[in-house]
């Protein structure tokens, strides 16, 4: 999977999420496999730059290469300004956010409401590949509603604007995430179009990976929602589609100890007030599976300092260790 300049190590890609693909979360994911790892969105609102939140979101330290900043906006101008304004903070590839469903994204024409104007997307478009010399990506859904799939002819703009790699999420802006994503559509995006073409959406599982190549005959595959609380999924993945056979489950012990760094780098990169906070959602995704896991979340959520935090997860975890050890 090549963008621009940069060879991807694999074609598994994790896919930018509002409030999870922070640098923690990213660098995580890089390390358990992903070719790339796109970060949550950044506005192209310049009022927003100096604000503690956009701050964290320009920081890129230690990332590994390729570092793909997704913005957000309407204006071609100002994204354009918004996409170098990112290149100085560390940028190597900028994405273009026209996939996201949330009402308050749609309801200022951003995200996937920009699918209703063709002609304003070729503006931005255009825009911001003749402002930055790095690659440009894109991220779509099929379209705005079941009655009006325009994924085809936005990917055909994008090609024609210059943009080097189209992420396309197998369902509509009127869809949400409620449903079955569907993959005839990115099979037919790929089919007419020459830049790379990658698959998005409801990719759960090693199995459903490999279903989803070889359907598509994508590029690659972007993995989101399956990745919170279980970033060894591309690993998984990646072990699935080099030998044909699934890899060992991953221990108790293991997961303890990923979710125990995971959480140390939260309190690190936004301080231990906020730290704690954030953690509490990873917290939730890495325990859903396990047992108590309702009562262990409704504790910790509670709580109010790393020290505390981390007790609980140890004595959760260890708890269920033994009684596994026990049962066996």
């Amino acid at each position: 999977m090549q963008i621009g300049p940069y060879k991807l190590r694999n074609n598994l890609i994790l896919a930018p999420m509002a409030g999870v693909t922070d640098l923690p979360f990213r660098k995580l994911c890089r390390e358990f496999g992903a070719g790339m790892a796109v970060s949550e969105m950044v506005s192209t609102d310049a009022s927003l730059r100096g604000s503690r939140k956009t701050v964290l979101r320009l920081d890129h330290t230690d990332e590994p290469e390729p570092v793909s900043v997704q913005i957000v906006g309407t204006d071609p101008l100002t994204m354009a300004e918004a996409a170098k304004a990112n290149i100085d903070h560390g940028a190597q590839i900028i994405d273009i956010n026209m996939g996201c469903p949330a009402k308050k994204v749609c309801k200022v024409a951003a995200g996937s409401a920009l699918l209703k104007d063709e002609k304003l997307v070729q503006r931005i478009l255009e825009a911001i590949v003749n402002a930055v010399d790095v690659p440009v990506t894109l991220k779509i859904r099929t379209g705005w509603d079941q009655q009006n799939k325009n994924a085809a002819a936005i990917a055909h703009i994008a090609e024609q604007s210059g943009i080097q790699a189209l992420a396309i999420h197998g369902r509509t802006r009127a869809c949400g995430y409620s449903g079955e994503a569907e993959y005839q559509t990115i099979r037919a995006v790929k089919d007419q179009v020459k830049i790379p073409v990658i698959a998005n959406g409801d990719i759960t599982s090693p199995e459903k990976a490999l279903e989803v190549i070889t359907y598509t005959a994508a590029d690659a595959i972007m993995i989101g929602r399956a990745a919170q609380g279980r970033p060894w999924i591309f690993q998984e993945i990646q072990h699935f589609l080099d030998t044909g056979s699934k890899s060992k489950p991953i221990s108790i012990e293991k997961i303890k100890k990923i979710m125990l760094k995971h959480l140390d780098n939260l309190y690190t990169f936004y301080g231990e007030y906020l730290g704690v906070r954030i953690a509490r959602k990873h917290i939730g995704w890495y325990s859903r599976t396990q047992p108590e896991s309702t009562a262990f979340r409704k504790t910790i959520n509670q709580v109010q300092t790393p020290e505390q935090q981390q007790a609980l997860i140890q004595a959760y975890f260890d708890t269920i260790i033994s009684t596994r050890g026990m049962a066996a």
